[in-house]
């Protein structure tokens, strides 16, 4: 017995039945009571409806080629296989923030130029001599090359090569769908033809230098000159910083992909970092606000994402939600490239970390 009477009970019942016939009123008018869904509104801590999910590249492989068989580039504008969260089935997203997908490009193929508000990074996988053009200026990619398309500037892709070019791309599309501000553009012919010679951008501010010339950029868009970061170059810079020092125990060796304008992150929506692992190495547990999509480089290992495992093989790609704990553990030396919106949420103030600390002795 909870010591409820029954004249209690009736009471609570006819004021329960009232609210009820009061809601119904509100409906018809837009209006609704906060103090029902106040609780799911502003939570505790996030609640993702993202899983963590992975993609075996050489599954996602075998049936982008077959699209390729089925329809070409130009029929499609751009053809991709969406990679899609399980958790959010219908979005085309990744994260709640952020798409992911696998574009192919066959030999002698253009896709079509186009320009639209949303960002957009490509991270090759396979493939070496395809190019991305970006306001007339021609990037020639290479495997675990990233190369960047700023929004709002005209860029196509073309494969002079003889072998198929993969790559991952990834875009900020769900942001600007929240916002209601997407734009987009087609070109009236399929490429926009070259101004600049190829790799201009990159001899010009790939160095940590720039033309003195000015305080501004002076190629389009001036806030982020750079659109290519060429494997070599990075992969070089992780692999010193990796001999200089101990790596981070719960990062790894790790480094962020820079803008050369302001040194901030390379898109205002969008993060993107490597990391490095020695051979037998274990991280402890970290998680973040940041929903990140990550691509294995090399080597092989183990993600661990809330107590679930996921193998990881060279390629293969692992979608890790926000504030879920990521520990990773290298059985080979694993290198990784990953993509996040922890650009815009530093903007907004919104970022958080948090790091367990070492098991007591």
């Amino acid at each position: 017995m909870d010591g409820t009477t029954p004249a209690a009970a009736a009471h609570a019942n006819t004021q329960q039945a009232r609210l009820q016939a009061l809601y119904g009123e509100m409906r018809p008018h837009g209006l609704h009571p906060l103090w029902e869904v106040l609780h799911a509104l502003v939570t505790p801590t996030p609640r993702s409806p993202a899983r963590a999910h992975l993609w075996s590249y050489g599954t996602a492989r075998d049936l982008l080629l077959r699209a390729g068989d089925l329809i070409s580039a130009e029929q499609a504008e751009r053809r991709v296989l969406i990679l899609e969260n399980p958790g959010m089935p219908g979005s085309s997203a990744a994260t709640p923030s952020l798409y992911a997908g696998l574009q192919l490009i066959l030999p002698g193929e253009v896709a079509p130029a186009h320009r639209h508000t949303q960002c957009a990074l490509r991270f090759v996988m396979e493939g070496d001599g395809a190019f991305t053009a970006v306001d007339g200026e021609r990037a020639v990619m290479r495997p675990f090359d990233l190369v960047l398309t700023p929004n709002w500037q005209w860029h196509d892709h073309g494969n002079d090569s003889g072998r198929p070019m993969i790559w991952l791309d990834g875009l900020d599309i769900p942001t600007v769908r929240f916002y209601d501000a997407s734009f987009a553009e087609r070109l009236d012919k399929p490429s926009q033809g070259e101004t600049l010679a190829a790799g201009d951008s990159l001899r010009r501010y790939g160095r940590n230098m720039r033309p003195f010339r000015a305080t501004a950029a002076d190629r389009r868009p001036a806030h982020q000159p750079l659109f290519h970061y060429p494997h070599a170059e990075w992969r070089e810079s992780l692999s010193a910083l990796a001999a200089a020092e101990e790596p981070d125990p719960h990062l790894g060796h790790a480094m962020e992909f820079t803008n050369p304008a302001d040194g901030g992150p390379v898109m205002p929506t969008i993060s993107a970092h490597v990391r490095h692992l020695p051979a037998g190495f274990e991280t402890r547990p970290r998680r973040s606000t940041d929903g990140t999509v990550f691509a294995v480089v090399e080597g092989r290992g183990t993600a661990r994402v809330e107590g679930r495992e996921f193998p990881l093989a060279e390629r293969d790609l692992l979608v890790v939600p926000s504030w879920h704990a990521l520990e990773l553990r290298a059985e080979s030396r694993l290198v990784l490239f990953g993509y996040s919106d922890r650009a815009a949420q530093e903007k907004l103030r919104l970022f958080r970390e948090e790091r367990a600390p070492a098991a007591a002795a």
